[in-house]
């Protein structure tokens, strides 16, 4: 999710465990708890590829976070036992932080930091929760990066908590709802994809890799992105639609695919997006590239990875440090308004409309 979310849900969850104790307090070190994880955009792990695939890597470790979380807890402890000695009149222990038990630190900041990678895995682009075991990114994708809906409760807890002091209450209401929109995603996705199944299964399609995920900032309309060899199938279907959805194709560059996973950053993006790649080959700078695009973000027109990752020599590739194309941003404020009102079922859209010639569709029926 979004930083600003990020520092909300550790507000509201550090004012839920030490909020009696704490006030205040309790839902400022939480939010500030909550963004940590993602101090990682900080590091440059040597090319593009790796910057985007490394990304809530170890900092959004369940292992390290649950390990950081107890280090905090014993110096937070031995700090607060330090001061109180040297400040007995000061630290009496009627409340505040003396009264904060060794066990309730452990719980406000386990709870704080391991909160942020766990939404993070409801997003598309996912987390890796089990780091350093080389599993693939764990992803849910029942959320959009940014839902206003997830983090509007959370907000409103943290503003009625700081002015009003009733922090543990507004806290525990915030997450609450927010929770339950959670579920509601999820709940949502499993809709749509009753109702997609059975369009796939009268093409052959019902054991293709599917990924079905919201799109921006709602869980109303859903995109479903399927992979067919060396085409991919995408749809839109909105919960309020009353027709079986219909696909529209197009070219994934599957010639280009083994020569991709031949390079060291190919296998990587391989790894981190699974089959949900495009390849293509494109004219830059007097060169041939080779170029992979990470499906799962975006929709055709808009997707905003894309990554060099060859260029030709020959007959053969020849790897390259990977480079993030630059993905524009032609007409994005009209594609989501039309995107707006395909979600209430209101006008009809092609996804394919979208396609600009860079990314020219080879196949298409809407």
């Amino acid at each position: 999710m979004d930083s600003m979310t990020q520092v909300l849900l550790g507000g509201a969850v550090g004012g839920a465990v030490l909020g009696r104790r704490l006030g205040r307090k309790a839902v400022i070190g939480g939010a500030m708890l909550g963004t940590l994880p993602d101090l990682d955009v900080m590091i440059d792990f040597g090319d593009a590829v790796a910057n985007y695939t490394y990304h809530r890597g170890f900092s959004h470790s369940l292992w390290v976070l649950a390990g950081l979380s107890t280090l905090l807890t014993a110096i937070t402890v031995l700090l607060t036992r330090w001061y109180g000695r040297r400040h007995p009149a000061r630290h009496a222990p009627r409340g505040g932080i003396a009264s904060v038990t060794p066990g309730h630190w452990w719980l406000y900041f386990t709870f704080c930091l391991l909160t942020h990678p766990l939404l993070d895995a409801f997003t598309t682009y996912g987390t890796q929760l089990w780091w350093p075991l080389a599993t693939p990114p764990v992803s849910w994708a029942s959320v959009f990066i940014i839902d206003p809906l997830y983090s509007l409760p959370l907000l409103a807890a943290a503003l009625i908590g700081l002015i009003s002091g009733r922090v543990v209450w507004a806290s525990r209401i915030g997450l609450a709802l927010s929770c339950a929109y959670l579920a509601f995603g999820l709940g949502a996705k499993a809709m749509v994809d009753d109702r997609l199944t059975p369009v796939l299964a009268e093409r052959g399609l019902e054991s293709a890799p599917r990924l079905i995920q919201p799109t921006p900032f709602n869980t109303l309309l859903w995109r479903a992105t399927i992979i067919d060899g060396d085409v991919y199938h995408e749809t839109l279907i909105s919960l309020l639609d009353d027709a079986p959805p219909g696909l529209e194709t197009f070219k994934r560059g599957e010639a280009l695919e083994e020569a991709a996973q031949a390079t060291a950053d190919g296998a990587r993006l391989t790894w981190f997006a699974g089959p949900f790649l495009r390849y293509t080959s494109r004219e830059l700078d007097g060169e041939t590239l080779l170029v992979a695009t990470d499906l799962r973000l975006g929709f055709p027109g808009y997707h905003p990875f894309s990554f060099t990752l060859a260029k030709r020599a020959g007959s053969d590739w020849l790897p390259v440090a990977s480079q993030q194309l630059d993905a524009g941003n032609r007409g994005t404020r009209e594609a989501l308004g039309q995107l707006a009102r395909r979600a209430l079922n209101q006008a009809p859209l092609c996804l394919g409309d979208f396609v600009s010639p860079r990314l020219a569709v080879e196949a298409q029926s809407c």
